[in-house]
C-alpha cells in the first residue's frame, strides 16, 4: 500500500495537488485529522480489497496539538511492513501566496479579527513546520500555473517506481529568486554567457547555436564534471537513507542559456544509470 501525505500552506495548491492524485486513480481525503491517520491506515489494511493507493491531505486546520505530534504519528506508521509513506509539502514565496489570495478573495483559514492575512501566512508556516521538516518532497509553486502543477504531481508521483529514486534537474534564474523547492543548488553564473552574444541572446539552452557556443569553453565542461562527481559520489548514500526524491536546481542569472544547457546534459548522463529522471526549465515554462 502506498500512502501520500500531502500539506503545505493555504493557496500553495493542495487541491489541484489532490485533485491530480485522484485522477491517477488515489482514493483522496481532503482535511484529514491527523489524528486519524494511524486508525485509518489500520482499517484499511484489515479491509479485504481496499484502496492500494491513498492520498490525504493534511493542514493547518488541523488542531495545533494534532500538528505538533505529526513526527510521532508518522513513526506509529512504520509498524506496517507493507506500507510505503511519502510526505509531499507544496508551498510558494510569501508574495505569491499574498497575491492569489487577493486575486480569488477567498478567506484565509487563519485570518480572525486580530490577524490579517499576512500574519497568517506567517503563522501557518510555524503550525506546519512539524510536517514540512519530514517532507521527502517539496514542491515549490511560486512560478507554476494549475497545469504545470497537475503535470509536476503527475510526473513525480503517481508515475514513480517503488524503491526508485526520483531525480529532477531544475533549471532557474537567480533574477527571479531561488526554487524553495532544492536539495542541491549548483550555481553557473560564472560560465561565458551567451546572452552577451546578440545572435545568441533570443535563443536558449535547448537550441544547437548556444549548445555549440557552450561546448567550446573548457569552464563548462569542467562545471560539468564537477557536479556530475559529486552527484555520483553522494547519490548511493541518498538511496540507502530510503530517499524517493532528489532535486538538483542548477543556476544561471536569466535562467535561459547556462543553467539549461547544463540540466538537459546533466539529466542525459544519469539516464544511462537510472530510470526515473526528470528535467524541469523554470523559466522556459
Amino acid at each position: 500500500m502506498k500512502l501520500v501525505v500531502l500539506s503545505g500552506r493555504s493557496g500553495s495548491g493542495k487541491t489541484t495537488a489532490l485533485q491530480a492524485l485522484e485522477d491517477a486513480g488515489f482514493y483522496c481525503i481532503d482535511n484529514l485529522p491527523a489524528m486519524l491517520l494511524p486508525e485509518l491506515i489500520r482499517q484499511m489494511t484489515d479491509t479485504q480489497g481496499g484502496p492500494s493507493r491513498i492520498a490525504v491531505s493534511i493542514d493547518a486546520r488541523n488542531l495545533t496539538s494534532n500538528l505538533e505530534r505529526f513526527p510521532t504519528l508518522l513513526e506509529q506508521l512504520k509498524q506496517y511492513t507493507d506500507l510505503v509513506c511519502e510526505v509531499i509539502y507544496l508551498d510558494a514565496s510569501e508574495a505569491t501566496l499574498l497575491k492569489r489570495f487577493s486575486a480569488t478573495r477567498r478567506k484565509h483559514p487563519l485570518t480572525d479579527l486580530y490577524s490579517g492575512l499576512r500574519d497568517a501566512i506567517d503563522q501557518e508556516r510555524v503550525l506546519l513546520e512539524p510536517i514540512a521538516s519530514l517532507a521527502d518532497m517539496r514542491i515549490d509553486t511560486t512560478r507554476m500555473t494549475l497545469y504545470e502543477l497537475r503535470d509536476r504531481v503527475k510526473l513525480r508521483i503517481t508515475q514513480s517506481r517503488e524503491q526508485s529514486l526520483s531525480l529532477l534537474f531544475e533549471s532557474f534564474g537567480f533574477k527571479h529568486g531561488t526554487p524553495l523547492d532544492t536539495d542541491f543548488t549548483f550555481d553557473v553564473r560564472s560560465l561565458p554567457n551567451p546572452h552577451w552574444i546578440p545572435e545568441l541572446r533570443p535563443l536558449t539552452g535547448l537550441d544547437q547555436p548556444v549548445q555549440a557556443f557552450l561546448q567550446q569553453s573548457p569552464d563548462v565542461a569542467e562545471m560539468q564534471q564537477d557536479i556530475t562527481r559529486f552527484l555520483e559520489r553522494w547519490l548511493p548514500r541518498i538511496r540507502q537513507d530510503n530517499r524517493s526524491y532528489l532535486t538538483v536546481a542548477i543556476g544561471c542569472t536569466g535562467g535561459q542559456h547556462r543553467s539549461v544547457y547544463l540540466a538537459e546534459n546533466l539529466a542525459g548522463h544519469f539516464r544511462q544509470s537510472m530510470d526515473n529522471v526528470h528535467v524541469r526549465h523554470r523559466e522556459l515554462n
